[in-house]
């Protein structure tokens, strides 16, 4: 009895002798050899750590550059659009004779007190001519305001001024879309005389580049005076003064919104004789609130990504049981002769949960790099903020490990739980 204690006591596979570094190290070595079983075993592991990183963190770039360009717009702004007039309780069509005048946007600037800029405007799609030159754009006709009220002015030149709003001038201020696509040779095209809907305009000014808006370019535009557009292009199509598509107002900060939109309700109705609000002939829509929507929409559309990639990380953790099961069996006449040398159940135990753990913490390892780059490149390729999901990589993190202590659980115990002598008996 004395004999076997001592044996057992210096037995290097016995469970005081075999330390978690050997256990690692024993581990590497069964998945070194092999290579190939190993790599498949980690592939499914790497794709889902891999995707939900990369999808998370590209999920949130795209995010931040959304909300960036919203707030570009400028967050604290309401939009108020015209309806369309009714005969008989039947509408007449968008445009048939519009229900928002220039009047009312007056008559809010000077009696909405959280209103600081009001800005109204026409607008419709049309043909500028550039000697050989064309191309279609949205024509913008607006008020003095327009380019505080949209966060949008010019960087070269200058907008027209209060002396050409009245009299109708025939002046433009083009965005650079439209500059490089009528004028791709020449650097300042100001000066230079254009053709809108065959009437001559003298081009005053250059926006600022902003980008897109959704499917809309903001730089894809011409902006000339109200007047002349109401009169020129489109035709005064209101009884009551002169007709506008809609208005732009800002207030302070975001918190005043409500507040303006209480305030331009009441006066709006008031104009256009409105008791109920459901006959309201006008709409008032909310740049924050869209940003609002727009992030929410994202960021569910995130999750719904990163629960698909979830799901492939736990068909890579049945993969690693499935592999560490047939490993099992393959090993068994190994497993026989350790216990017979002395490793107790424990030692097993310890062994085929290591290597099931080393799979995956390499392959998380592997998928975590992956996905960072998938996100730089993404992000440089694309055009927007390179950001690193923390929380995604700290998940990934935990569920690699946690994936191959659970994947291992089951193929580690039938492991420790062979009788040596049967699995030495073992082919």
């Amino acid at each position: 009895m004395v004999s076997i204690a001592h044996n057992s006591a210096s037995n290097p596979l016995s469970s005081q002798g075999i330390s978690r570094l050997e256990i690692a190290s024993m581990a590497l070595d069964a998945l070194w050899s092999n290579k190939l079983r190993s790599s498949l075993t980690m592939l499914g592991v790497i794709i889902g750590i891999g995707s939900g990183i990369s999808l998370t963190s590209i999920g949130e770039g795209i995010q931040k550059s959304t909300e960036d360009r919203i707030r570009g717009l400028v967050t604290d702004v309401l939009q108020v659009m015209a309806g369309s007039a009714e005969s008989g309780g039947i509408s007449q069509g968008q445009g048939s004779v519009t229900t928002l005048t220039w009047e009312d946007a007056q008559a809010i600037e000077e009696q909405a007190p959280s209103a600081t800029v009001v800005s109204a405007y026409l607008q419709q799609q049309a043909q500028i001519v550039y000697g050989e030159n064309n191309t279609s754009t949205t024509v913008y006709g607006t008020d003095l305001a327009h380019p505080e009220a949209r966060n949008t002015f010019p960087e070269s030149g200058r907008f027209f001024n209060d002396e050409e709003l009245a009299i109708a001038s025939s002046v433009a201020v083009i965005a650079p879309t439209v500059q490089k696509n009528l004028f791709p040779n020449q650097a300042n095209p100001i000066g230079e005389n254009i053709r809108i809907q065959g009437e001559i305009y003298k081009i005053i000014g250059i926006m600022e580049v902003k980008g897109s808006q959704g499917p809309q370019d903001r730089d894809d535009a011409v902006y000339i005076p109200l007047t002349s557009m109401s009169a020129r292009i489109i035709g005064n199509n209101s009884l009551m003064g002169v007709a506008v598509n809609g208005i732009y107002i800002k207030g302070e900060d975001e918190s005043q919104l409500d507040t303006i939109r209480f305030q331009v309700e009441n006066i709006l109705r008031l104009r256009h004789g409105i008791i109920s609000p459901e006959e309201d002939d006008f709409r008032i829509t909310n740049q924050a609130d869209i940003l609002e929507t727009l992030t929410t929409i994202l960021g569910l559309l995130t999750t719904l990504i990163v629960a698909i990639a979830a799901i492939s990380l736990v068909v890579g953790g049945i993969g690693i049981a499935n592999i560490m099961l047939v490993s099992v069996v393959e090993r068994t006449r190994e497993i026989g002769i350790r216990k017979a040398l002395g490793a107790t159940e424990r030692d097993v135990l310890s062994q085929f949960l290591a290597e099931s753990i080393v799979i995956s913490v390499i392959g998380g390892g592997i998928g975590i790099v992956l996905g960072v780059g998938v996100t730089f490149i993404s992000a440089t390729a694309f055009g927007f903020p390179f950001i690193l999901s923390t929380t995604a990589i700290g998940a990934g993190v935990g569920l690699s490990t946690s994936v191959g202590l659970i994947a291992g659980v089951i193929p580690a115990r039938n492991a420790a739980q062979l009788d040596p002598i049967v699995a030495l008996r073992s082919d």
